[in-house]
């Protein structure tokens, strides 16, 4: 099994910056090809934001996000980051981060094996 756990988020203003950090362990971590971030505002349904591989060979964003948010990982740490920089209200929504054995579907959240409870992100206008 694997465990994520995130943090960093909470209210900023609109135009700041945050950085969530989320660190995957457990006796399957080596498993892990991937990692993902993910979103869902009140009432919608949870999007892709981000996704890095371990190696870093492949990096996705969402066109919305590309330019402000930044997705990188310290393999050592089994650590995946999520720079968020020039924060708009439309961004506010609890973040998860999840991770993926395999190679294929890196925005789609059914193809990710496991997930971490969440934090939220409030920008404020």
């Amino acid at each position: 099994q694997v465990q994520l756990v995130e943090s960093g988020g909470g209210l900023v203003q609109g135009g700041g910056s945050l950085r969530l950090s989320c660190v995957a362990s457990g006796r399957t971590v080596t498993t892990i090809y991937a990692m993902g971030w993910f979103r869902q505002a009140l009432g919608k349904e949870r999007d892709f934001v981000a996704s890095i591989n371990w190696s870093g060979g492949y990096i996705y964003y969402l066109d919305s996000v590309k330019g402000r948010f930044t997705v990188s990982r310290d393999n050592a740490k089994k650590t995946v980051y999520l720079q968020m920089n020039s924060l708009k209200p439309e961004d506010t929504a609890v973040y998860y981060c999840a991770a993926k054995r395999g190679s294929a579907g890196y925005s789609a959240a059914h193809t990710y094996d496991y997930w971490g409870q969440g934090t939220q992100v409030t920008v404020s206008s």
